[in-house]
């Protein structure tokens, strides 16, 4: 179910609604419904593989609870850990591996491996990461095992953030799990001005940049210097706005219920190095890969650099069963080792000098994320530095030049803001203003996103297909 849908306006007042309307006892329950409802409106046959993984880690985490053998508790993990990932595998990886084994077949003249073509259950990434993180904390001794399986199968399944994240701990969401909701007002406030924020940079700037971002990929050998150019730094907006515009739509409708959720994005595009980024962009993913992968290969104590090397390889291929995933994550790792070294000169540069290169080699990756395969990416960058720059028609990639100058003028306003503000722009705006400037704003707000939104289709948010 789409968040930028009428379906889901629907699903969320209802359910917010039911939530605050049943006893308390029950309102956890609600939720379980919810989110097997949410989940269910993609593939409702997949909610079984849900089912199963939720199963197989409730049952481990209280195996390793309650066992005193450090081995027993080693096996229950191991086992978890290989039965979760093995579902991610199958759905996600199965057809990359055999198109790989295919190459190397192909040498030999062997007969050639028949995908399997299974369609990814939606989200499976996100929730294989959170469940796992449970098992790992249980495991770690840093959580205790959830005796009740309803709740335990909530965390996995909060649809807030069932989908794309963020990707929650257990000491976080289990434990706000575990305690009673209430309505309160300032919550709905909150929640639903945040929620407005994510919907505004979806909507009206992220819509809007994926037609033209789109255009440039199905054919990058014919797009112009400029073009080529245009369409780098609009898919490094799209992205943060498609991204972070649904983390704030999940924080705000669990705000709503009294529910905090992390904070997944804090400015990225203002980093100063790359290691800054990375703490700033994916901030739920990027602590999960640090926590649970680089600091048990050793961190930074010892063979610092080989760690970070599998560190954002996996980060890579977490991302898309695709070499240009994969590479990705190896550029990206390039700019770390670089920066290490880099950082041991006493050579001092402005901070706006700072973040223009950071942004600027970010946007060159994103070339990577992007593009279906390598040779798209080789299209891009030949266009970008041997096609001409005094013809464009990005502008016409519009439905009108009006389009596009609103277009420029959202992505001035959604960055001026931000950088402005903290963790929730709209109400840090209008909080503590007298009652009727905070009515007038909150109707021009929505009026903005009526007249500036995208509604020709809903665009699917990018991160589903992960």
């Amino acid at each position: 179910m789409l968040f930028n849908s009428l379906h889901f306006a629907v699903f969320f007042s209802v359910v917010t609604f039911l939530f605050f309307a049943v006893p308390v006892k029950l309102r956890n329950y609600v939720l379980l419904l919810a989110g097997c409802i949410f989940y269910m409106a993609a593939i409702p046959s997949y909610i079984i593989i849900l089912f199963a993984a939720i199963i197989i880690d409730y049952f481990a985490a209280l195996q390793i609870q309650k066992s005193e053998n450090s081995k027993l508790r080693k096996h229950w993990l191991i086992l978890s850990i290989v039965a979760t990932c093995a579902l991610l595998f199958v759905f996600k990886y199965i057809d990359f591996f055999i198109g790989n084994l295919n190459m190397f077949y192909s040498i030999f003249d062997h007969e050639q491996l028949k995908p399997f073509k299974v369609l990814l259950p939606i989200g499976l990434s996100f929730h294989t990461f959170q469940s796992l993180s449970y098992v790992i904390e249980v495991y770690n001794k840093k959580y205790i095992a959830e005796k009740k399986i309803s709740d335990y199968a909530l965390y996995v399944m909060f649809y807030p953030q069932l989908v794309a994240g963020p990707i929650e701990r257990p000491q976080t969401l289990l434990a706000q799990i575990k305690q009673p909701k209430y309505f309160d007002y300032n919550n709905l406030k909150y929640g639903l001005t945040l929620m407005w924020w994510g919907f505004f940079k979806k909507m009206a700037i992220a819509d809007h940049l994926s037609f033209f971002v789109d255009k440039l990929y199905d054919n990058p050998s014919h797009a112009s210097g400029a073009d080529s150019m245009m369409g780098i730094y609009f898919f490094a907006i799209q992205i943060y706005c498609d991204f972070s515009g649904y983390t704030d739509i999940a924080r705000g409708a669990a705000k709503v219920m009294g529910f905090d959720l992390s904070l997944n994005f804090n400015k990225p595009y203002f980093a100063t190095s790359f290691s800054n980024f990375w703490q700033r962009w994916h901030i739920s993913l990027s602590t999960w890969f640090r926590d649970y992968i680089y600091i048990p290969l050793g961190g930074n104590k010892k063979k610092h650099i080989l760690n970070l090397i599998i560190t954002f390889l996996i980060s890579g291929l977490w991302h898309g069963a695709n070499w240009t995933f994969i590479t990705w994550g190896a550029i990206h790792v390039l700019y770390l080792i670089i920066e290490i070294y880099i950082s041991k000169t006493p050579l001092q540069l402005p901070k706006i000098i700072k973040q223009l290169i950071i942004f600027h080699l970010v946007c060159l990756a994103w070339v990577f994320f992007r593009a279906a395969n390598f040779t798209e990416v080789s299209a891009v960058f030949n266009s970008l530095v041997s096609h001409s720059y005094s013809k464009t028609s990005f502008i016409g990639n519009f439905e009108n030049t009006l389009e596009f100058t609103t277009v420029i003028v959202m992505i001035v306003i959604c960055f001026w803001i931000e950088f402005r503000c903290k963790v929730n722009p709209l109400f840090e705006l209008i909080e503590n203003k007298k009652l009727y400037i905070q009515y007038v704003f909150s109707v021009s707000a929505i009026l903005m996103l009526i007249f500036f939104g995208s509604y020709i289709k809903p665009q699917q948010f990018i991160y589903f297909q992960f």
